[in-house]
């Protein structure tokens, strides 16, 4: 399969025909269609766009799928709920970039309801599935930009990242999921969650696929780190992974040389980073009603109501403390490494216990909160695996030293995606 910057430049220099690119990657999206990753087709303005592009751009002629809680102008706004029924008004910035930049945007993917969830099993059109395996999850709340970019419907897709909504789905489809530092992408007219720590990211194949498509939209500049410092995180809690997550990591740490770190304390950055999330979130959703919410997001919401005012405040202060916290590593190592989530892609059932599948998603949101609480660049690659896709999270001071460890260290890797379409 083409890179994305192959894939453009062919459109450029007119080996590639557009029209032909969309009509794959629709066809593509229908074989797809059981995953429940693409939530709308935008058919005939895909079909439209492609015949009246004029092959410029660094993302020239490229198909792309948008997280259906971003605006896109004349496309239906739901947010994967049925609570809503919304048509865009005007494209979100980063759906004007990505035209700006000659990419197509053929559709919407899927997303945990209101991006409220990690898990990706509650929309209103139900769970998507996994392309690995269609009985277990893909993660959330990105869940159909990952699942369509590992099934190759397209080769980039955006999502959203709150507590870890970007690279969770990643790590468990197999993928690259990049959160920029934030306001990288600014986040206007996209359904919030919490302001305070959404960020808009992208997800790929590759990680030289994510560094180019940010470069092209304006949040990467050129950069070149032969020999990064790495660094492991050695808190307990970032290490407590499943049986069948561990070998993958065990492995990766033996292929290079890193410090060993100590990031913020886990519990103290965990509880920071919820409660500030949580009033923002309670005030995102005020004058909605929530009878037809999904019921866990409602929970989310009920639990998210509890955080008291004086909470919040400390969280605001706490944060700054933290991240201050997490500099001071930063300046001893280029990035510091921890897996992305504790675990391999969970079975779609165990997301409907009682409890609303409390400890999965514990084990999904363990890793990922942090860099949003501290507003760092974090990516998600995809380690060797014999079983299902395992991550790697990158933690760094800047979107270029995320790029570049994340691209050195998937060529000593030799990571390959597979095809799963």
């Amino acid at each position: 399969m083409r890179t994305l910057e192959e894939t453009a430049a062919g459109v450029r220099d007119g080996s590639l025909d557009p029209v032909e690119l969309v009509e794959v990657a629709l066809a593509r999206a229908a074989d797809a269609a059981e995953l429940n990753a693409v939530v709308h087709l935008d058919v005939e303005g895909a079909r439209k766009a492609a015949a009246a592009h004029d092959r410029g751009g660094a993302l020239a002629g490229v198909p792309v799928l948008v997280k259906e809680i971003v605006e896109v102008e004349g496309l239906p706004y739901r947010c994967g709920s049925a609570s809503m029924d919304e048509v865009g008004r005007k494209d979100a910035e980063v759906v004007r970039r990505l035209r700006a930049a000659g990419a197509i945007i053929i559709g919407l993917s899927h997303t945990h309801e209101y991006a409220y969830g990690c898990t990706g099993t509650s929309n209103r059109v139900g769970p998507c599935r996994n392309p690995h395996d269609s009985s277990r999850m893909t993660g959330g709340s990105s869940s159909g930009s990952a699942a369509a970019v590992a099934a190759g419907v397209v080769l980039l897709a955006i999502g959203t990242d709150t507590a870890g909504s970007v690279r969770i789905p990643a790590a468990l489809c197999g993928v690259v999921g990049f959160k920029p530092s934030y306001n990288t992408i600014p986040a206007d007219r996209v359904f919030p969650l919490s302001q305070s720590l959404d960020h808009v990211g992208v997800l790929t194949r590759t990680a030289a696929d994510a560094a180019y498509a940010l470069t092209a939209l304006g949040g990467l500049r050129a950069f070149d780190l032969l020999e990064p410092r790495l660094g492991v995180a050695t808190n307990p809690e970032y290490l407590r992974l499943t049986a069948e997550a561990r070998p993958a990591w065990s492995a990766a740490l033996e292929t290079f040389d890193a410090l060993d770190v100590q990031l913020p304390e886990w519990s103290h950055s965990f509880t920071t980073a919820a409660n500030l999330q949580g009033p923002e979130a309670v005030a995102n959703h005020l004058g909605r009603s929530h009878d037809r919410y999904q019921p866990d997001v409602q929970q989310r919401l009920r639990e998210a109501s509890a955080v008291q005012p004086a909470d919040y405040t400390r969280a605001q202060e706490d944060a700054i403390a933290i991240t201050r916290q997490l500099d001071a590593v930063l300046q001893q190592v280029d990035a510091v490494l921890t897996p992305t989530v504790l675990t391999t892609a969970p079975l779609i059932t165990e997301a409907a216990t009682p409890d609303g599948g409390l400890e999965v998603r514990k084990q999904l949101l363990n890793n990922t909160r942090l860099a949003n609480l501290t507003r760092h660049a974090a990516v998600s690659i995809p380690l060797p695996t014999d079983g299902l896709p395992v991550g790697l999270q990158i933690i760094a001071a800047s979107n270029e030293k995320a790029a570049a460890v994340a691209c050195r260290l998937s060529d000593r890797f030799g990571y390959q995606p597979d095809s799963t379409s």
